[in-house]
C-alpha cells in the first residue's frame, strides 16, 4: 500500500516536471504593450468590412415637374379686356393636375391652369424700356412669400417666384395703370398669394407676346 503510495506520488512529480519544461521550450507570445496596439493589431488581421452604398433620397414632389402636354378644357367666362387691379378666380369642380401659367406681353394678362382648366387670370404689370419682361419659357425656381429684393434694395416682393438668376419673378404688386416694372410680372397681392399656394418648383411659365390660348389648344408642362 505504501510502495502504491510513493510510486503514484513520484509519478505526479514526473509529470509536474515535464509541464514545466513543456512551457520553458516552447516560445511565449508577449502581450501587447497596450490595449491601442491590441487594437491596431486585430484592425490589421482582421478583412475589411464593405459597407452597402447609402440609398439616394427619393426626389420630393416639390422637385418633380410634368412634362405630359394637356389641352385647354376651360376658359374662365370673362367679358371684355381685364383692367388694372382687376383679376378673377374659380377652380371650382377643376380636378387636380398640373400647373401651367401664360403671360401674354400685349395683351397684359397672367393666366394660370390646372389641368387643362383656366382657374385665374389677372392684369399684370411688365417691364418696359431697357428692363423687359423676357419671352421664353421659364421654370419656377425658388418661392418665397415674404421675399425682399436684393437688387432694387428694400423692395417688398411678396409671394416670389423666381424665374431667372438675374431677377425676373412673379410677385404680388401694386397692379395700377402708369406703373411697371423692371421686368418682373407683377400681380395684384390677393391673386398672388392664391397662385402661390397651388404652384410648385418646376411648374413652367410660358411668356409670349400676343399669343393667346383658346379651347383646343395644347400646352406642355415640361
Amino acid at each position: 500500500m505504501n510502495g502504491r503510495i510513493f510510486l503514484a506520488s513520484g509519478f505526479v512529480a514526473l509529470a509536474a516536471i515535464a509541464v514545466v519544461l513543456v512551457m520553458a521550450a516552447s516560445p511565449s507570445t508577449p502581450e501587447p504593450a497596450s490595449l491601442a496596439e491590441a487594437k491596431a493589431a486585430a484592425a490589421k488581421a482582421a478583412p475589411p468590412v464593405a459597407r452597402p452604398p447609402e440609398p439616394e433620397p427619393a426626389p420630393t414632389p416639390e422637385a418633380v415637374a410634368s412634362n405630359e402636354p394637356f389641352v385647354i378644357k376651360r376658359i374662365l367666362p370673362i367679358s371684355g379686356p381685364i383692367k388694372y387691379g382687376e383679376w378673377h378666380w374659380d377652380e371650382t369642380g377643376v380636378p387636380k393636375g398640373p400647373i401651367v401659367i401664360t403671360v401674354d406681353l400685349k395683351a397684359r394678362v397672367l393666366s394660370v391652369f390646372r389641368d387643362g382648366y383656366e382657374i385665374g387670370a389677372t392684369a399684370v404689370l411688365l417691364g418696359t424700356g431697357d428692363k423687359p419682361t423676357p419671352l421664353g419659357v421659364f421654370p419656377i425656381t425658388q418661392k418665397d412669400i415674404d421675399h425682399v429684393s436684393n437688387i432694387y434694395t428694400g423692395a417688398p416682393m411678396p409671394y416670389m417666384q423666381r424665374l431667372t438668376d438675374d431677377g425676373i419673378t412673379l410677385h404680388g404688386s401694386k397692379v395700377e395703370k402708369g406703373y411697371a416694372s423692371h421686368g418682373c410680372v407683377g400681380m395684384p397681392n390677393p391673386f398672388a398669394a392664391k397662385l402661390f399656394a397651388i404652384t410648385h418648383l418646376g411648374d413652367k411659365v410660358y411668356i409670349t407676346r400676343g399669343k393667346q390660348v383658346g379651347l383646343g389648344d395644347s400646352l406642355v408642362g415640361s
